[in-house]
């Protein structure tokens, strides 16, 4: 007889393990702390977007979509890029709906990436940013963005570029650091990139979160950009409904048919009901263009309260993120901070040095305020021991 046996496996991804995000969520059960770690909404959805959904069920709309998604939500993505960054895109041959942005940033990097290619990344990034170059071969180039400010150092970008580069990704507004780049700044990326054939994997899936009267200046509005990048966006982020997972991509006709082709064989296709739900809810444009009054409203609220603690406020330009530097309270390490905040005062956070290869140690933490108003509150008693 023959002893069954699990043949060994040498991994794909050697050095990744359980993501913090999953640690600190952990932890926040397992202590019943007020999870500010995980980036997501405890409240839910517009009412009508479920609706609708449940009408596209109700009517059958429930077998494959198209590869590329439903035609009438790829149109709604590129009347609402027109509209809003001056770009037209062909629904048909230059929006494509993904399974997230998650999927859609894995899914750029594995059409353009060959062995031996590199790709740049600005730290602090998202943690799916370096996995997703390793599995298609590629190197990663490793860029700090500026510390204290985490803005964009454009001669070191500059000098990170060489002829084994082929993509740079950037993310506007910044998860974590909560940084939205200015026209100027994109403007500059454009001039750096001109003479090059680096592509740009623009992660824009905080777009409708930009405070104070700021904008946010898409890849998708500056021609020399948009020419070359895949603009990636998240219907999760954006309406309330991160467990859906349907994000798109904007890319020109060239870039979307590569794209395509490692799209449809690591999807396929996405969530039918819900592409055509979203294609319904998008023709009231106000649920987005509200979203930054909505969230800046948590944002100040959220200030306020941690302004009475010693820990010392960030600028938080967009997104729903929040970073505090916490030295005036401890000179633990970040993650053992987090660890102790989550256990002693009933807070998760997340570490910045996550966001690093190998940590970068700046005793910061970054906290999610995309929650209701009675659980910021919950969290900024506790923090108001601190």
């Amino acid at each position: 007889m023959y002893q069954a046996r699990t043949p060994p496996l040498t991994s794909r991804l050697p050095n990744v393990g359980t993501t913090i995000f999953t640690v600190m969520s952990a932890l926040a059960a397992e202590c019943g702390a007020v999870n500010l770690g995980q980036g997501f909404p405890d409240f839910g959805c517009d009412p009508a977007l479920v609706e609708h959904v449940h009408a596209a069920m109700q009517e059958g709309l429930n077998q494959y979509p198209p590869m590329a998604g439903v035609p009438a939500l790829r149109q709604a993505v590129a009347a609402k890029i027109a509209a809003l960054h001056g770009r037209r895109y062909d629904a048909d041959r230059e929006i494509t709906i993904t399974a997230g942005a998650t999927q859609a940033i894995l899914t750029a990097v594995l059409c353009c990436v060959h062995p031996g290619d590199e790709v740049v990344v600005l730290e602090p990034c998202y943690d799916s940013y370096a996995p997703n170059i390793e599995l298609a071969g590629g190197t990663v180039v490793r860029v700090p963005l500026t510390p204290g400010t985490f803005r964009p150092d454009f001669e070191r970008i500059a000098a990170a570029l060489g002829p084994r580069t082929r993509a740079i990704i950037v993310n506007t507004p910044h998860n974590p650091a909560a940084v939205v780049w200015t026209r100027a700044e994109m403007q500059r990326l454009a001039e750096i990139l001109a003479p090059t054939d680096v592509l740009l994997i623009a992660d824009e899936v905080y777009e409708h979160m930009v405070f104070d009267g700021g904008e946010h200046v898409s890849a998708a509005a500056i021609p020399e950009l948009a020419a070359r990048a895949f603009v990636v966006s998240s219907f999760g982020k954006t309406f309330h409904v991160t467990g859906w997972k349907v994000g798109s991509v904007a890319a020109p006709a060239a870039l979307t048919a590569e794209f395509r082709k490692v799209h449809q064989f690591n999807v396929f296709t996405v969530n039918t009901p819900m592409q055509h739900g979203l294609a319904r809810y998008l023709a009231d444009p106000a649920p987005y263009l509200d979203l930054a009054a909505f969230y800046q409203r948590k944002r100040d609220l959220f200030r306020a309260g941690l302004a009475a603690s010693r820990l010392r406020l960030l600028p938080c330009e967009g997104s729903y993120f929040q970073s505090v530097d916490y030295s005036a309270v401890s000179d633990l390490p970040e993650a053992e901070f987090c660890q102790w905040l989550t256990r002693e005062i009933g807070v998760a956070a997340i570490p910045m040095s996550a966001f690093y290869e190998g940590g970068f140690e700046q005793h910061i933490a970054r906290l999610c305020f995309a929650k209701r108003d009675e659980t910021l509150q919950q969290a900024l008693d506790r923090l108001a021991r601190l």
